[in-house]
């Protein structure tokens, strides 16, 4: 039997969402394992939760591999569903459990979850268990994408089992410990449509408001006035996205969160050079999720959601679908404002002007043409926005200067100094990524039993906009001939 944790950590549960129609959820604790052993605990994430990390530290590796579970925690796996490539299936959580929801102490909510912490009702065939590097692949994807400034999922700690998992060839197990606003997914709200119980999705539906869009809490038409908040912050998400070169890999619906955060990172990556028809995921063989794909997708995911609500829209079905239609309709516009608006920060565009974004696409052209390095270009510019001369553009050949002309040319229309434009600039283009090569050796160097090249990554993108020193090795691509890169789900 399961033996809480001392109490003395700091933990305050609520368990919101299991007392929600069990139809949603099933009952059930992590599996125990052998030898379990604390691998990294991110001391800035437990502090915003209102958590001692000294007594996380003690409680440690039993805690967060499954072992035991905090005081006031009611695990549960979460059911939903999703289209998957396309494809509707029933999931649910088959590898992870929700102990519940911590509340801080300035009385926000996140959920805590366990991801590799043993067989649920929903695993399927699978063994319910995750492997190390994938764990530490999300915990150093997750803490960069914070430091981006991107609505993310954080990871709480990494903790090994002592047991291995059966991929490709034997690795070693881990435990991911997973914070978030919820883990409340588009396919959540497919799944409890799907099941045509009428008192369901009305309850889910006032359940994700409250947690997280109270201001629609009182409109005529709840389930409108939602969908039209998700469809705003994902948007603004996916935008965000793109302006840092990310790729999710799988934008199934079941890993779109109504919260607006990023969640679930299995097989993602960053561009290196420029091309939207970039894929790294091995199972997206016909580029589905490509790079440039990724808005069309987001787009089409939100349509399921608004199908999976029609039924609380006020009026008669004919009105309701038409009225998803068209709120569903606005989001390519929404997209386009959010990612115009950070193009225009990336080139240090102050002022709006009718040609800002040919002016940015004219750049991606070259990235693409030249195979340029996406981030260390945006990041080069700040340095081209404040010289005293455009010679230096020229040393990337003709195009490339020809276009600096145009955008010195802009910049010279608007107010401000040149060290004003570059110090903006530094703002919002980074010169650290999470670099895929840099993860792969740093998650390589991790299964052999060596954590400082992990250290070195994470301390890097947690700073990626700062020049110092010790980030120098973590601001370029891979040696020219490496190869195309490829990532794996880690199921």
């Amino acid at each position: 039997m399961l033996a809480p944790t001392p109490p003395d950590a700091g933990w305050q549960f609520d368990n919101s969402y299991a007392r929600l129609p069990e139809a949603l959820f099933t009952r059930t604790m992590p599996v125990p394992v052998s030898a379990p052993r604390l691998v990294v605990l991110n001391d800035p994430v437990a502090a915003d939760l209102g958590l001692d990390t000294a007594a996380l530290r003690e409680a440690g590796a039993a805690l967060f591999a499954g072992n035991e579970v905090p005081p006031g925690a009611e695990p549960i796996a979460q059911a939903y569903a999703g289209h998957q490539f396309g494809h509707f299936t029933n999931l649910g959580d088959g590898r992870a459990i929700l102990l519940g929801e911590q509340l801080t102490p300035d009385g926000r909510r996140f959920d805590i979850q366990l991801k590799g912490s043993g067989r649920t009702p929903y695993s399927r065939n699978g063994d319910g268990r995750a492997a190390l590097g994938p764990m530490l692949r999300e915990y150093l994807i997750s803490e960069g994408m914070h430091a981006l400034g991107i609505p993310t999922s954080r990871s709480l700690a990494v903790a090994t089992t002592g047991e291995a998992v059966l991929r490709e060839r034997p690795l070693p197990g881990a435990v991911l410990t997973r914070v978030a606003a919820s883990h409340i997914r588009v396919g959540t709200f497919e799944y409890a449509a799907a099941l045509g119980d009428p008192a369901l999705l009305p309850a889910l539906l006032d359940h994700a408001i409250a947690r997280h869009y109270p201001e629609v809490a009182a409109a005529d038409d709840k389930a409108a006035a939602f969908l039209d908040a998700v469809i705003e912050r994902q948007a603004a998400l996916i935008a965000r996205w793109m302006l840092v070169g990310f790729v999710h890999g799988v934008m199934n619906t079941d890993n779109m969160a109504v919260s607006g955060e990023t969640i679930d990172y299995g097989p993602c990556a960053f561009l290196d050079a420029y091309d939207p028809a970039t894929t790294f995921s091995s199972i997206d063989r016909d580029g589905r999720y490509a790079y440039g794909s990724q808005p069309g997708i987001a787009h089409w995911n939100l349509a399921r959601l608004a199908e999976s609500l029609l039924g609380l829209v006020p009026g008669g079905e004919e009105a309701a679908l038409e009225a998803a239609k068209s709120t569903i309709a606005t989001f390519p516009e929404r997209f386009e404002r959010h990612y115009l608006a950070g193009a225009r920060a990336k080139l240090g565009l102050t002022t709006e002007e009718p040609g800002d974004r040919e002016l940015f696409m004219a750049v991606l052209r070259w990235m693409h043409e030249t195979g340029a390095d996406f981030t260390a270009t945006f990041a080069g510019l700040a340095t081209q926005a404040e010289a005293d001369t455009p010679a230096s553009c020229g040393a990337a050949g003709a195009a490339f200067a020809a276009w600096c002309t145009q955008w010195r040319a802009r910049l010279a229309r608007q107010p401000g100094s040149p060290a004003d434009t570059a110090a903006q600039m530094g703002r919002v283009n980074p010169l650290v990524i999470p670099r895929n090569h840099r993860v792969e050796e740093a998650l390589t160097a991790a299964e052999a039993g060596d954590l400082a090249p992990f250290e070195r990554v994470l301390a890097a993108i947690r700073r990626p906009f700062d020049d110092t020193p010790d980030n120098q090795p973590y601001r370029t691509g891979p040696l020219a001939g490496c190869g195309p890169y490829r990532t794996f789900c880690g199921t």
